[in-house]
């Protein structure tokens, strides 16, 4: 029997951890009606359950949270559609509807982490789509600074663009005359179109850079090879010259702005190849007189110094080129540095800018919230840092003063030597100060303590306050309540309404019984003589007044109802009406308080991080 015992209370206990670890999932995942100490663990746990699921986007049809302490019929049957809902869920874990109302926490436990996890990714899901579909809507109504700015700014820079391409497009200068020979060769064509535009690409411009470098590695061995290779570029660069002006004898000039060809424009182009033709031929000459001066002996200096000129100005050339490639890398360093620069400060004024936004809401929220709760919360707050900071700071002078002393009592045994006496009284003294400091730093410890507690407590409170969530919950349960009363209220009402009328049928019913069967006795009676004949005719006429005057009592009763009636079914309507507004107004005032927990979500996690 002791074995028993020990293993139930075992089990118990595995019961006891797996159903705190429940709490702590569903307390986590947001459903904070796991605090509540009055509820009993099934209503705890079957009430997470159905919360997981319903953030889940999943139909169930419990409500848990106003039906606690229900009976063994109830719990079967909410534990049964639980079970089903989660094997359309497609849920990993096998869950019976017995181990959910035996309290089987252990078998319970992995069901609710796997719910926990599915309700967070919802959660997660939903809320990137609610936080785009806010922003949305802002947008339709409403637009930030920046974008006032840049639809500001948008029409100019769109303007200016639209200039800028229009002042540098392509303009067409030559045209192909209508009686020039055809292109055959795509080369021809290309260098043809770019002619027409003013752009010449051939092999001159290449040949002039590779002949200058040419020039310079010639110059330096001493004109060595330099006459072969300049007569092949020299053929080459006739050839292509010979080219270019074939092209351009097909060509008529377009007219200008004022509709004529200029002098100048003309000499321009028919010299655009003039001068380098010029240069090249020089150079061809002179490097014809240096292989004549070997030649001839007598005419060397003037080779020699020929050569150190062409030498000094390809050295003043190469250095005015690296002078220029680092001015040019200086000046993107520096334009470089700049767009950081700009980039920076544009950081930072958005920065300061967010900053002030989050500083308003902030402010917003402060001025919502409780301002004593929210002032006892910085003053304990700031008492918590405070003291914090006491602390270590006498930490840190404990530390000094014991080193300090230390190396005070390390001279003192140096300098005195044998002197046992006074070395224990200033050891004395110091072991007192360092008790009484001890002594200081337990108080600080303690006091320290109790405001923690303090701070833990008002927390408490804090989280036992409802939040809007539970109050639109107990709205709802209200408002059911509600309605279920006024239908037993109506029915209650149209039965004793139909219980009055009965009643009233009944009697009216009696007395034309009672009418008829007088009618029948006295009938025989009457007949027998003309006076009893006169009286009983004239006791049927009044009988029958009698009559008449009811039924236009009952008339006017009639239509006396009706107009109340009516009146009534108007206040309906009215009331009706009012009711549509209310239910408009409480669906705005919980989209507005959505927003603003979403908001403050976001603010915390702002703060937090």
């Amino acid at each position: 029997m002791e074995g028993k015992d020990t293993v139930e209370t075992r089990e118990d206990e595995e019961q006891n951890v797996k159903l705190a670890e429940i709490l702590e999932l569903l307390v986590a995942a947001g459903y904070f009606r796991a605090r509540i100490k009055g509820l009993s663990p099934f209503d705890k746990v079957v009430g997470g359950m159905t919360w997981c699921i319903t953030t889940c986007n999943f139909d169930i049809d419990v409500d848990l949270l106003f039906q606690e302490n229900s009976t063994i019929g109830q719990k079967i049957a909410l534990t049964e559609k639980v079970v089903s809902v989660l094997s359309k869920m497609k849920c990993a874990h096998r869950l019976e509807p017995h181990q959910i109302q035996g309290l089987d926490f252990i078998h319970i436990f992995p069901v609710v982490q796997w719910l926990v996890k599915r309700a967070i990714e919802t959660k997660e899901e939903m809320g990137d789509y609610i936080r785009s579909y806010s922003v949305s809507q802002f947008q339709k109504t409403h637009s930030l600074p920046e974008d006032i700015d840049f639809l500001e700014r948008k029409e100019t820079v769109m303007k200016t663009v639209v200039d800028v391409s229009d002042v540098y497009k392509p303009q067409r200068k030559y045209k192909r005359q209508s009686g020039a020979a055809p292109l055959v060769d795509e080369e021809s064509r290309v260098d043809s179109t770019l002619l027409e535009y003013g752009r010449r690409y051939g092999y001159s411009r290449p040949v002039k850079t590779d002949k200058s470098e040419e020039k310079k590695v010639s110059l330096a061995s001493g004109l060595g090879h330099g006459v072969g290779d300049s007569s092949e570029e020299e053929d080459l660069q006739a050839a292509e010259e010979l080219r270019i002006k074939t092209l351009m004898t097909g060509m008529a000039a377009m007219a200008t702005e004022d509709g004529q060809l200029t002098a100048s424009t003309v000499g321009h182009i028919v010299g655009l190849q003039s001068e380098e033709i010029k240069q090249i031929a020089s150079e061809y000459a002179e490097k014809q007189s240096e292989l004549s001066t070997e030649e001839r002996p007598e005419r060397l200096g003037q080779a020699q110094q020929h050569r150190r000129k062409v030498a000094s100005l390809n050295k003043q050339i190469s250095q005015k080129t690296k002078e220029l490639e680092e001015l040019t890398v200086k000046c993107s360093e520096v334009q470089t540095a700049c767009s950081e620069a700009k980039k920076k400060l544009e950081e930072v004024v958005h920065y300061t800018e967010r900053l002030n936004k989050e500083l308003a809401e902030l402010a917003v929220v402060e001025s919502r919230a409780d301002s004593s709760i929210l002032l006892n919360l910085r003053a304990l707050v700031g008492m918590n840092e405070n003291l914090k900071s006491q602390e270590q700071e006498f930490r840190a002078h404990c530390r000094e003063e014991m080193s300090r002393l230390q190396k005070s009592i390390e001279k003192i045994k140096l300098e005195a030597g044998g002197e046992d006496s006074e070395e224990k009284e200033r050891t004395h003294l110091i072991e007192e100060q360092y008790k009484t400091d001890k002594e200081k730093l337990q108080k600080i410890r303690l006091l320290l303590a109790r405001k923690n507690r303090e701070i833990a407590i008002l927390q408490r409170r804090i989280d036992e306050v409802p939040s809007r969530a539970e109050l639109t919950q107990y709205q709802k349960r209200f408002i059911e309540l509600y309605g279920q009363v006024s239908a037993t209220h109506k029915e209650t009402k149209q039965f004793f309404t139909l219980y009055n009328t009965l009643d009233d049928k009944k009697v009216y019913l009696e007395k034309e019984v009672n009418l008829l069967n007088s009618i029948h006795d006295n009938f025989q009676h009457a007949m027998a003589s003309p006076g009893a004949r006169e009286q009983f005719l004239r006791q049927m006429e009044q009988i029958v007044e009698g009559i008449k005057q009811n039924c236009m009592k009952m008339e006017k009763k009639k239509q006396e109802n009706k107009m109340r009636r009516d009146q009534l079914n108007d206040e309906y309507l009215e009331l009706l009406e009012k009711q549509r507004l209310y239910f408009k107004t409480v669906k705005e005032f919980k989209e507005e308080c959505r927003k603003n927990e979403m908001l403050l979500s976001k603010l915390r996690a702002k703060g937090a991080s």
